[in-house]
Order: C-alpha cells, then structure tokens, then sequence
C-alpha cells in the first residue's frame, strides 16, 4: 500500500534526522518565499466563500484535491506542485501543531514541517509533486490522514517510552 511506504520514508526521516541534519527556524527570506508559494495555489480561490473554507484544513486538503482532479498542474510542472505541498504542509501545521522547519544537510536545505520537540520531520513540498511526476493518482485526504496517523503513531510510541 503506498501509504504504508509513506509510514516507513516517515520513519527512516526520523532515524536519519539524527545524523548529520541541522535544523533550525526559518529565516524570513524562507518564510517569504513560502508565502510566494502559498500565492501561487491562492489565486484559484474564486470568491469570498471560497477563500473563507480555505482558511480550515478540510477546505486547504479541498482546494488541493479540485486542482488535482482538474489537473491544473502537469507532471513537469514542479514549483507549482510543491506550492501545493506547501499548502500540505500548512495543513499538518494547523491540525498537529507543527511548525515549519529548515532542514540543512550535506545535499542542500529544505523547509520541512516538524513536531516540535521531537525529531518527527515530514517534507510535505514533495509529496503531492513526486506522485504526480509518477503519474500517480494523488487523494490528498488519504495521504494527509495517513501521514498524520503515522505521526500520532510515532508520538504515542515516544510517549510511551518516557
């Protein structure tokens, strides 16, 4: 099931976020260019009622899913997938309590969310663009409910170990 590799890419990022990882907050160039991104998925909200359920999560993972399913994006079409990840990732924010992250390792720096005080880090801006360059059919209801399941896993099992 592909969201069983999610949980387990999940679990390798929390292992590997012990080595060799430095993360830290944004600086604001970073949350600026995230705001930029966020823009760019905030121009297909319509009208006022629109951009109102836009503020809940249910209405962010909506907006997402009509875009996939009116393939305003093509598979080529990168930086616009991973706006909407960044919209997936304010999704996280808003419902668990994560905060936007900079993870710098020996291949570069990405904004990644993470579970603050733990190690629990996901990379929402590629999950919607590497399925998509894949041809994958994208639910983001499911992957996001997976995703966040998957979290609450690891949290209870770090809970439990305290």
């Amino acid at each position: 099931m592909k969201l069983r590799s999610v949980a387990i890419k999940l679990l390798t990022q929390i292992v590997t976020a012990f080595g060799g990882q430095r993360v830290g907050p944004l600086t604001p160039e970073e949350v600026h260019r995230l705001d930029q991104q966020r823009e760019v998925i905030a121009r297909f909200l319509a009208d006022d009622e629109s951009r109102a359920k836009y503020e809940s999560v249910a209405g962010k993972l909506g907006t997402l899913r009509a875009l996939l399913e009116r393939k305003k994006f093509q598979p080529t079409q990168t930086y616009e997938l991973q706006c909407m990840g960044v919209v997936l990732g304010d999704a996280f924010v808003q419902e668990m309590g994560m905060e936007w992250v900079m993870v710098e390792d020996e291949r570069g720096a990405d904004p990644a969310v993470r579970l603050p005080g733990t190690s629990v880090i996901i990379y929402p801006l590629t999950m919607i663009s590497k399925r998509v360059e894949k041809a994958e059919t994208v639910n983001v209801f499911d992957l996001f409910n997976g995703v966040a399941s998957e979290i609450d896993r690891v949290k209870s099992i770090a809970d439990e170990a305290k």
